[in-house]
């Protein structure tokens, strides 16, 4: 089954802290793999090792060139696309096949954030619940908005067996669309 997760928007639920809703092909430990396997996770987000336990130590290798090879990236992004960048951070809860979180890291000294993966069994499916919390700077909550929208794309479509959609072109579309979904936020206080 087929899910249409382009059109899905993350929810601003509060002050630094957007969420996602998806509905995956299942089964649960399936999809599990695809958060904590290294060579699944570098498909649809970034590789690198990961401990599977609280305090452990977590790698994120981004290599976007791998994602969309066919794409120029803009100028800002260039860097990460071409030669990739690493981040780090620390596993701060774990409940498999079910609960996965860990620090985010951040621009800046103190601006570590922190991502949170739900699973659900729903059926022959799998709710995902991403919440990406903690994040400092409105500017970075349309960031990892337009990127985790974009990434939960490819999750689903690597999980589905079809092509997901170029993320650079999409990327460019959605960052803009979170920026003003947080300046609305902001200008509704």
């Amino acid at each position: 089954m087929k899910t249409d997760t382009l059109n899905q928007y993350g929810e601003l639920t509060g002050p630094g802290e957007v969420r996602f809703v998806r509905l995956l092909p299942g089964p649960i430990e399936r999809v599990w793999t695809y958060l904590t396997d290294p060579e699944k996770r570098a498909t649809w987000l970034a590789g690198g090792p990961m401990e599977l336990r609280v305090g452990g130590r977590v790698e994120l290798l981004f290599r976007h060139r791998n994602l969309s090879p066919d794409e120029t990236p803009p100028e800002k992004y260039r860097e990460a696309h071409e030669a990739g960048m690493t981040m780090e951070g620390r596993i701060t809860a774990i409940e498999p096949p079910r609960l996965l979180s860990y620090t985010w890291e951040g621009e800046g000294p103190g601006d570590e954030s922190e991502v949170r993966f739900e699973l659900t069994p729903k059926g022959e499916q799998v709710q995902l619940l991403l919440t990406h919390r903690k994040l400092r700077r409105p500017q970075g909550v349309a960031n990892v908005g337009g990127g985790w929208h974009l990434h939960l794309a490819f999750l689903a479509a690597r999980l589905e067996g079809t092509t997901p959609p170029a993320f650079w072109a999409r990327f460019a579309e959605l960052e803009p669309e979170y920026r003003q979904r947080v300046e609305a936020q902001l200008a509704a206080k």
